[in-house]
């Protein structure tokens, strides 16, 4: 009983030191964010957000907390971290976490009214399925075990006839099979367009996005190897179109015909798509990019034999941040997309290589899929 009483003192003690300690973060009316982190011990600590090019410096108060407001910030989801005399720390207080291969970042919303499509509303929503299964192409995954994730629209029927059109939504390196749903909030996204009739019902599937799951684990400079890239993609492509295209299609109801299957994807993603879209048009009328990682790419070498009226797409879309790093090689693919015949839709907003641009690219894309032929 002694020590019965002793565990409810220390759990009781631990509840009111949590409940004592300040917010680490709050969003405040006009749209700003206040950051705090306690930590009397540091000499340092910094905000890195993605909202901002360059990180924040906090500042010590004479109880030894650190704290920084921002500027006034458009309604998003950001993500944020903390760096403690030089090292990444997460937020101890805030359970919203990003996953990622790579590093961890916290999410904080600036809400909008009304509510931006990312938010959680008050409508029908759809349903989001996670698929694990052996795959006998991708290398180097835990005892094989390859994963997607698909989106069905609110009120799915499994017999409709004619089916779903389908978009294949790829994400980028370092992220996850969930990278889309878990921070791009993709599948609020479509309830929020599907509701107010912006888009048509579709479902949605978003693959683990690597050939070789060493092109993630071996870091960044993986990318300056040409060879590995190539490998990863050749890989990912033929693991898309002999494991998860046919089991999809034979799980779901799927529209048959390329006019209602569409392919799109961000950074390494985008790729991804453009490279298996532009190769496979027999299979996609709409192939997008956002913020591809196009850099380096030989385009004829890679994309061989392209011809704009072969391949009578309904649809090229690629867009880019101006700020991204990337957004030269996107303009040099679209030149030589022009110089194929392609009638390609450009779209340039501000905004660097981050889900700030990534959620917005694809409120825009997905209401011109499936309009047309």
């Amino acid at each position: 009983m002694a020590r019965l009483l002793a565990l409810v003192t220390l759990l009781a003690a631990s509840v009111t030191a949590f409940a004592q300690q300040p917010s680490t973060h709050q969003v405040n009316p006009d749209g700003s964010i206040t950051f705090r982190y306690d930590d009397r011990s540091a000499t340092k600590v910094a905000l890195t957000i993605d909202a901002f090019p360059k990180p924040l410096p906090l500042t010590r108060d004479e109880n030894g907390l650190w704290s920084v407001t921002t500027a006034v910030l458009p309604p998003e989801i950001y993500g944020y971290t903390f760096v403690v005399d030089g090292t990444p720390k997460l937020d101890p207080a805030n359970s919203n976490v990003r996953p990622n291969y790579v590093s961890f970042s916290n999410n904080v919303t600036v809400p909008s009214t009304p509510p931006a499509p990312w938010e959680l509303t008050a409508i029908p929503h759809g349903r989001v399925d996670h698929h694990i299964y052996t795959t006998h192409i991708v290398k180097n995954l835990p005892e094989n075990q390859n994963a997607y994730v698909v989106y069905t629209p609110p009120g799915y029927d499994a017999k409709r006839k004619g089916g779903y059109p389908v978009l294949y939504l790829l994400h980028g390196w370092s992220d996850n099979e969930t990278g889309w749903t878990a921070v791009g909030h993709a599948d609020l996204i479509l309830d929020s367009l599907i509701a107010s009739g912006k888009a048509v019902p579709m479902i949605v599937v978003m693959p683990l996005g690597y050939g070789d799951l060493s092109f993630v684990n071996s870091g960044f400079s993986v990318w300056n190897d040409s060879a590995k890239v190539d490998e990863n993609l050749s890989l990912y492509s033929q693991a898309l179109e002999a494991e998860v295209i046919p089991a999809v299609e034979h799980e779901y109801n799927v529209a048959a015909g390329r006019n209602h299957h569409a392919i799109a994807g961000l950074s390494m993603g985008g790729l991804e798509s453009l490279t298996i879209g532009l190769n496979h048009p027999d299979q996609f009328a709409y192939v997008g990019g956002m913020s591809s990682a196009l850099e380096g790419r030989h385009f004829n070498e890679h994309i061989p034999g392209l011809d704009a009226k072969k391949a009578n797409l309904s649809l090229l879309w690629v867009a880019c941040g101006t700020t991204d790093h990337l957004i030269a090689p996107n303009r040099e693919f679209i030149s030589w997309a022009k110089t194929k015949g392609f009638d390609v839709t450009t779209v340039e907003t501000p905004g660097a290589h981050t889900w700030l641009t990534w959620r917005d690219n694809l409120g825009n894309f997905a209401p011109l899929l499936f309009r047309s032929k």
